[in-house]
């Protein structure tokens, strides 16, 4: 396995990780009646996400180019199932840590009111008393977050698996996008830039059906229309149904591919 290869799986596990505590946002911001700030601070993790997704496809077709050149066909489409097994650990994690991240993140919602500042809120985490607030929320979920599984009637069947689909073709898109120009090298550069159009599609399903959800459940427990536990539970679900959809991105590297391929061939 190549330097460049270990840098992509490194970047899609961050990605990914980030993507997962995502959730915990909307939970601090409810939590604290801080939402705007909540988002904003987050923002500073997207950025770190985004780069690393920038970086990604660049050096997989790096990769894939070399692997061109040299003939070489026994270990690409591994490749492709490790990154994307770095997707499902980035999310297993990252699932494990909302509940320690959700403290963390309270504590600098709260620390940048007094602050007003994203420089000093940063130094504060390096000081004594940063480093000990931090290391104090670090704690292990709960069993009851297991038990929240079992309540597949309190949220929209349709909207899990939904979100299952959406997180598999956002994992698999760029992927599968890469790796049909690897099966047919002479129509690389139609298939390479089908990506967007995959990627695209799954992110306006997420935009009109998911996030909408999330925005109302958000106001209606800030009104008390429902209650946090009932929002929790909802996050436990998107969060597992978002694992899943990273591993169904494993059975759809291939089929997309394919299709990839396909497409390109008739445009």
């Amino acid at each position: 396995m190549t330097t460049q290869v270990i840098i992509v799986i490194v970047f899609t596990f961050i990605i990914h990780l980030i993507n997962t505590l995502s959730y915990s946002v909307r939970l601090v911001g409810i939590k604290t009646g801080r939402l705007a700030v909540s988002f904003a601070l987050f923002n500073i993790l997207v950025l770190i996400s985004r780069t690393s997704n920038s970086l990604q496809a660049p050096l997989l077709a790096k990769k894939i180019e070399q692997d061109l050149l040299s003939g070489g066909v026994y270990n690409t489409a591994t490749v492709f199932h490790w990154i994307i097994l770095a997707a499902s650990a980035g999310t297993l994690v990252g699932a494990f840590l909302i509940p320690s991240f959700q403290g963390i993140f309270e504590k600098m919602v709260l620390r940048f009111n007094v602050e007003r500042s994203v420089s000093k809120l940063i130094l504060h985490g390096f000081t004594k008393s940063g480093v000990k607030q931090i290391r104090d929320q670090f704690k292990i979920p709960s069993r009851q977050n297991i038990k929240h599984l079992k309540n597949l009637t309190t949220i929209p069947k349709k909207l899990v698996l939904l979100n299952v689909l959406v997180v598999s073709i956002l994992t698999v898109g760029s992927l599968a996008s890469l790796y049909a120009g690897y099966l047919n090298p002479e129509l690389r550069g139609t298939a390479i830039s089908l990506s967007a159009v995959i990627t695209g599609t799954a992110t306006v399903l997420m935009v009109i059906f998911i996030d909408p959800f999330f925005s109302l459940l958000t106001d209606d427990v800030l009104e008390g229309k429902q209650t946090q536990i009932y929002f929790t539970r909802c996050v436990v679900l998107m969060v597992t149904s978002r694992f899943v959809g990273t591993l169904l991105a494993q059975l759809l590297l291939y089929p997309a591919a394919a299709a990839i391929v396909f497409v390109a061939g008739v445009l």
